[in-house]
């Protein structure tokens, strides 16, 4: 079947380990099914997988299809979006912290290919108010996005929040989750024109790359990491919560101790989310009418200048390949 996947660990020139052309299609366990892709979403993770960057420490196996999520249908032709974590079978509760979590492309092959194999769990029936375009770009950035805010930012309605960095596909969806639950959504971008499509988006103000804000806010949500960290800190009141949940420029931060215990400030961090994070997401907005923004529509066969893009630090909203 048709892939784009990746040949072997290559950190300092990942595309130098991405192919494009014919992989055998993975044999259906008991339980798990079969999808047929029509829409997946590109993400940093799947860079990361090139560069051989994995939080498990068995590694990486390779070659592995690339690819996290997904929307298709199955085989008989119910439409469905793929929910990308999985878990242990014995595993009962929150998702996100069994110990062994995983996503496609770690150690099970990804989506960006004709057919992907999951969990039969993992294959949620598409509502029909969402579109397989807009349902693939869900499970990971905008998943990540949703947890953040709403399991673990604490901010209630007409509180505000900084978002670190305007323009990458978890950016755009915290600002429409964000405006469409009512908190006062601020940004920061390094370009005029990424704080002008934020607020076309719908947040409230723009700032500059380590501008000083008129105020204090209650929560930061940052993926940007070691360049953005001293900013997010001294941006938050007393009081505040920063949540991480990425670093694009790096993990190595230098942590001051006094501000955070003498303005008991939160530090917390944030990955994926549950079934039922999914399942929420998914209702509000069918009800707020959110579409998600899309910033470039591939065939797979061009997957490459997606990749590419992204490296190169030119993505503007989410990248999603069409079979």
């Amino acid at each position: 079947m048709f892939a784009v996947y990746a040949t072997h660990a290559a950190p300092d020139d990942p595309l130098s380990a991405l192919k494009i052309g014919e992989r055998p299609e993975s044999d259906v366990p008991e339980g798990w099914v079969r999808v047929k892709v029509s829409h997946a979403s590109l993400n940093r993770h799947d860079l990361f997988t090139l560069r051989g960057m994995s939080g498990h420490p068995e590694g990486i196996t390779y070659p592995i299809i690339l690819g996290n999520d997904a929307a298709g249908t199955l085989d008989d032709g119910t439409p469905v979006v793929v929910y990308p974590l999985m878990g242990s079978e014995n595993w009962r509760g929150d998702e996100t912290l069994d110990p062994g979590w995983h996503i496609p492309s770690e150690f099970i092959h990804g989506t960006f290919a004709d057919y992907a194999v999951v969990p039969r769990r993992n294959a949620i029936p598409l509502p029909e108010t969402l579109s397989a375009l807009h349902a693939s770009v869900l499970g990971t950035a905008w998943l990540t996005a949703y947890r953040a805010l709403f399991t673990k930012s604490g901010l209630r309605a007409g509180g505000t929040v900084l978002i670190q960095g305007a323009t990458g596909g978890m950016a755009t969806a915290l600002i429409q989750l964000g405006r469409a639950a009512g908190f006062e959504v601020w940004v920061t971008s390094r370009s005029e024109e990424g704080r002008a499509r934020a607020l076309a988006l719908g947040a409230h103000r723009s700032f500059a790359y380590d501008e000083a804000l008129p105020r204090k806010v209650r929560a930061v949500i940052d993926n940007v990491g070691a360049d953005s960290w001293a900013h997010s800190m001294s941006s938050l009141a007393r009081g505040g919560t920063l949540v991480t949940v990425g670093g694009t420029t790096g993990f190595e931060v230098a942590l001051h101790l006094l501000p955070v215990f003498a303005d008991q400030l939160t530090i917390t961090g944030s990955i994926m989310g549950t079934l039922k994070d999914m399942e929420d997401m998914m209702r509000l907005m069918a009800r707020a009418g959110i579409e998600p923004e899309i910033g470039v529509v591939l065939p797979m066969e061009r997957a490459e200048e997606g990749f590419r893009a992204m490296w190169e630090g030119r993505t503007h909203g989410k990248a999603v390949f069409t079979r």
